[in-house]
């Protein structure tokens, strides 16, 4: 006798796994307190995945619509993740699988051709601008929902827990700009520029003039309307280029947030290698990229990614990052894991999508929403597992004579703002400290800490 989809659902998710399961044959999978229920809407479900099993499969029912995720998406998917049966077992899977389950419905049209179809060269510059078309230029207004007013498509930095995503979202374009050192009248390239977060704020904080590469079209009409309503002509500006093509160089500093992901592994060595020919020495370069856990993991990404995505996307381990700067010439100076910061910037992505929803399926259509609403839950998973990390790697051209300028030790603390009355910090450091002693010698007194907290400071010996 033919078994029910909720019997196929118990072959591959174990007894005391917290998601139910209901289909369209009627059969379901009550569970208490569970988190989510994986809905299996129609037979075309089926044939999504009895004919790409795996991610793919998965990625294509849930796209159309034919399979549902009911309940918090992330949480559903963790729990799935977390009581997957294994191995699976593919002999009685293969036992239910009926004829009909084998013809294969029509590809959803949000997915990317596959690799072969997509040109020759892999990685060269027509394909790599529509690789980049198909995951930027979709709809400005859409990334504006889902990102914020900050429009800054990377890894936030939550320094405090109650941080909001744009507090966050500052906070990791000042500190790129504090590693870089970034000093008045200096010249700024950011390779990968987006919208232009990173050049506005390098320019209006930090007094540098500021250029910005990126291969998307769109992106670049969006930052140069927000560079000339900040006022921040002829000290900002995004160009619509491919970092190949830029011949300008003696560049006081370097940051790319987010591109080596999309140049591939066997460009890294020409990339870092450009990358230091458009420097001065004592120049630095930040690297921000999205890497492996491990080098013994695949560089490519899986099929949902690569097809829905970031077509030709692939992933490095940071060793190899590390290692291919130090080779091209970089001296390494500071490397920072930010891998948790991560799992919160898409913790908020995906909040943000979730409460402009209408909005969103009105700007790009249901389809793509929900490939979105998938993407920020996977990847959310991946970096919260520490299955995908994300690295800050900090490297210096060092002078003929070696001399990098680096401090001996550099903290990245934000810069102090000049007090209000525009005293010297000193002597307002003074009459603080006088004002604490006297109010001290009182009795018990607690003090604002910079972190917010109280800090208990004890009478003074009688």
């Amino acid at each position: 006798m033919a078994r029910t989809l909720a019997e196929i659902f118990g072959l591959l998710v174990d007894d005391s796994a917290p998601v139910g399961f209901r289909a369209y044959d009627g059969s379901a999978v009550e569970r208490a307190g569970a988190v989510g229920v994986v809905e299996v809407r129609s037979p075309r479900a089926l044939r999504y995945l009895t004919t790409a099993p795996g991610e793919l499969g998965l990625a294509r029912a849930y796209v159309t619509g034919d399979l549902e995720l009911r309940g918090d998406l992330y949480s559903t998917l963790q729990a799935l993740a977390h009581h997957c049966r294994r191995p699976i077992p593919w002999g009685a899977l293969l036992g239910s699988v009926r004829r009909w389950m084998l013809r294969r419905p029509s590809v959803p049209a949000e997915e990317a051709p596959p690799p072969w179809m997509r040109g020759a060269v892999r990685h060269g510059k027509r394909r790599d601008a529509r690789a980049i078309s198909h995951h930027y230029d979709v709809s400005d207004r859409f990334y504006e929902l889902l990102l914020g007013p900050t429009m800054t498509y990377s890894c936030a930095v939550f320094d405090r827990e109650d941080a909001t995503l744009e507090e966050a979202q500052r906070e990791k374009l000042d500190l790129v700009c504090r590693k870089l050192d970034l000093q008045p009248g200096q010249r700024l390239l950011d390779v990968g520029a987006g919208w232009g977060g990173l050049v506005r704020h390098a320019a209006e904080h930090y007094g540098v003039r500021a250029v910005g590469v990126t291969l998307s079209r769109p992106q670049a009409e969006w930052a140069g309307r927000t560079i000339r309503d900040a006022g921040l002509r002829g000290r900002a500006e995004v160009r619509h280029l491919d970092y190949r093509d830029l011949h300008e160089g003696d560049f006081d500093a370097i940051a790319s947030v987010g591109a080596m992901e999309h140049f591939g592994s066997a460009e890294l060595a020409v990339y870092f290698g450009s990358m230091l020919e458009r420097l001065r020495p004592g120049g630095r370069m930040l690297n921000h990229c999205i890497t492996r856990s491990s080098g013994r993991q695949r560089h490519r990404t899986g099929p949902f990614i690569d097809r829905y995505v970031f077509p030709d996307g692939e992933l490095e381990s940071v060793t190899a990052v590390i290692g291919s700067m130090n080779e091209q010439g970089f001296e390494i100076r500071h490397e920072e894991n930010l891998r948790e910061h991560y799992a919160l910037t898409l913790r908020e992505w995906g909040r943000n999508l979730e409460r402009h929803w209408a909005r969103a399926v009105a700007q790009v259509g249901e389809r793509r929403a929900r490939v979105w609403r998938l993407y920020m839950a996977v990847s959310r998973i991946g970096f919260t597992n520490n299955d995908i990390q994300i690295h800050q790697v900090l490297g210096v051209r060092v002078d003929r004579e070696g001399r990098s300028g680096m401090p001996p030790r550099p903290l990245w603390r934000p810069r102090e703002q000049p007090p209000e009355d525009h005293r010297p910090r000193r002597a307002v450091r003074r009459s603080y400290d006088s004002t604490v002693s006297a109010l001290s010698a009182a009795g018990s007194l607690e003090i604002p800490t910079p972190t917010g907290q109280l800090t208990p400071v004890p009478p003074s010996p009688q």
